[in-house]
């Protein structure tokens, strides 16, 4: 009976251990200034170093970056600071400006009155 009651205070135990520990996500979806295919990968790729983030998704017909982040880990204005740190605007936040000049050429904002030549750029 003794081993029968320790059995099921570990069992108990190690639910309780994962419900306390299993950590909800919530999403975000943050207007980038991303441009062609390049920019998509390199944004989806830097940000699934971030701590916190589970998952990202970048729409370049709407350049709305979807993410899913562990609230207790990170905050919306935390994504969208890494966001900057890569070289692209996150909502109201702007570029870090070294990043930004880091970026290639078709990965930048095109110019007032001129169109950015994606020659070269993954679409």
């Amino acid at each position: 009976m003794r081993k029968l009651n320790f059995v099921f205070a570990l069992i108990t135990l190690f639910v309780f251990t994962n419900c306390v520990n299993a950590q909800k996500t919530a999403e975000l979806k943050i207007k980038t200034s991303a441009q062609c295919g390049m920019c998509k990968e390199r944004i989806e790729k830097q940000m699934s170093y971030e701590s916190g983030i589970v998952s990202t998704s970048l729409d370049l017909v709407t350049k709305d970056l979807n993410v899913i982040y562990k609230p207790a880990k990170t905050n919306p204005d935390k994504v969208r600071i890494a966001l900057t740190k890569i070289g692209y605007q996150a909502d109201e936040f702007k570029a870090d400006p070294l990043a930004y000049e880091a970026l290639p050429a078709c990965c930048k904002l095109p110019e007032e009155g001129k169109k950015t030549d994606h020659k070269g750029c993954q679409h």
